[in-house]
């Protein structure tokens, strides 16, 4: 078959699926209702049960996630301190992408700080945790009563805090729950966190809904709580994680190919981690005493099970085990649900990995036999 046999064949997918995921919005049919009679044609055309049904998933997502609505406004003047960072990068990107006026604020442009936030609806701040309340500090009295400030950074309290005391205007604190790789809001979640005036923000907060975006509105101090559990903890878990198969000395490509699919997702979390900024962690595992104790307390746990383990008390260790059980026992359904997709998904890539690999060696092989002609 030809390439251009198969750019047909995608073009009319492409068609197909566009009218698909239009239909399936007047539709109340399950996944299963969907595709329950389709299954003895998917036999006779050879095309895996797990290839359509992951086709309905895609579909159902894509219209789950659609932009809501696109919005109309008057284009916002907008400063972004720390725009090169990688989340500063990202507002920068996404508002001026909407038709919003962007300028950017870096260490060596205070001398220009008049100049740049000059008459700014919203000024953005976007930098280290260590380097939050010194900005700002530094940065507040340059601003206009009336311009809206934000932060973005993974600690609300203490800087919601600051922004109300230093600035006189709006204030309003954000988290964007995501980090590298993200170009846009859709399916992203940003936990908003009351300041003062917040209708100001409304336009920025629909900005990101119309992308898709769910907005997650809480307190700073539930912010904070919340935060010690889904970044702290398991930022922490993960690097030891890391530490420990490295001081082992590991040959971790190697164990791979020994590995059930939930190890190598366990793998490549620790690889993602040590992939990126070891700042942007540590910072966050550091940033304040709560998190420090609350390490030091998985710590505890750590030692405690492995006591039992040294002591071989499966009793004990059977006691822990059914205490979390239970513990769990609410989420036990969907955790499978998930989990299992998840793995699903991991083998059908893996799988067309090597189809790809094998292609790759076949045309390697065949364009080496036609140089030898």
């Amino acid at each position: 078959m030809t390439q251009e046999n198969l750019t047909q064949i995608d073009r009319n997918l492409v068609e197909l699926l566009g009218k698909r995921i239009s239909a399936l919005a007047s539709s109340s049919l399950s996944l299963d209702e969907q595709s329950s009679h389709l299954s003895p044609l998917l036999s006779e055309m050879g095309v895996p049960e797990f290839v359509w049904k992951n086709i309905l998933i895609s579909c159902a997502a894509a219209l789950a996630t659609s932009p809501s609505r696109s919005l109309a406004m008057a284009a916002k003047k907008v400063t972004v301190v720390g725009g090169r960072g990688i989340i500063g990068r990202f507002f920068v990107d996404r508002l001026s992408a909407a038709g919003h006026l962007v300028n950017i604020l870096e260490q060596d442009d205070w001398h220009r700080v008049d100049q740049i936030v000059a008459d700014a609806d919203l000024v953005i701040v976007s930098v280290p945790i260590q380097a939050t309340l010194k900005v700002i500090q530094t940065l507040t009295p340059h601003l206009s009563p009336t311009t809206a400030l934000a932060d973005v950074t993974s600690i609300k309290a203490p800087f919601v805090k600051a922004m109300l005391e230093q600035h006189q205007g709006p204030v309003l604190g954000l988290h964007p729950m995501f980090g590298p790789g993200v170009t846009s809001f859709m399916s992203q979640r940003v936990v908003v966190c009351p300041g003062r005036q917040e209708e100001t923000f409304q336009w920025l907060l629909d900005l990101i809904t119309a992308e898709g975006g769910k907005l997650i509105h809480c307190t700073s101090e539930e912010h904070d709580r919340m935060m010690t559990t889904v970044q702290v903890i398991r930022h922490f878990s993960v690097f030891s994680l890391g530490v420990f198969l490295s001081e082992e000395a590991i040959d971790v490509n190697r164990s791979l190919e020994f590995a059930s699919p939930t190890y190598r997702l366990e793998i490549d979390m620790v690889s993602r981690l040590f992939a990126q900024n070891a700042s942007l962690y540590l910072d966050i595992m550091l940033a304040t005493e709560e998190r420090c104790e609350a390490i030091d307390r998985l710590v505890e746990t750590y030692q405690r099970l492995a006591e039992m383990v040294k002591q071989k008390d499966k009793s004990a260790l059977m006691r822990e085990f059914e205490t979390a059980q239970t513990a769990f026992k609410e989420e036990a359904s969907r955790a499978l649900e998930e989990s299992d997709y998840v793995i699903k998904s991991l083998s059908t890539l893996l799988a067309a990995g090597e189809v790809e690999q094998r292609n790759r060696l076949i045309s390697n092989r065949e364009q080496v036999a036609s140089l030898a002609d």
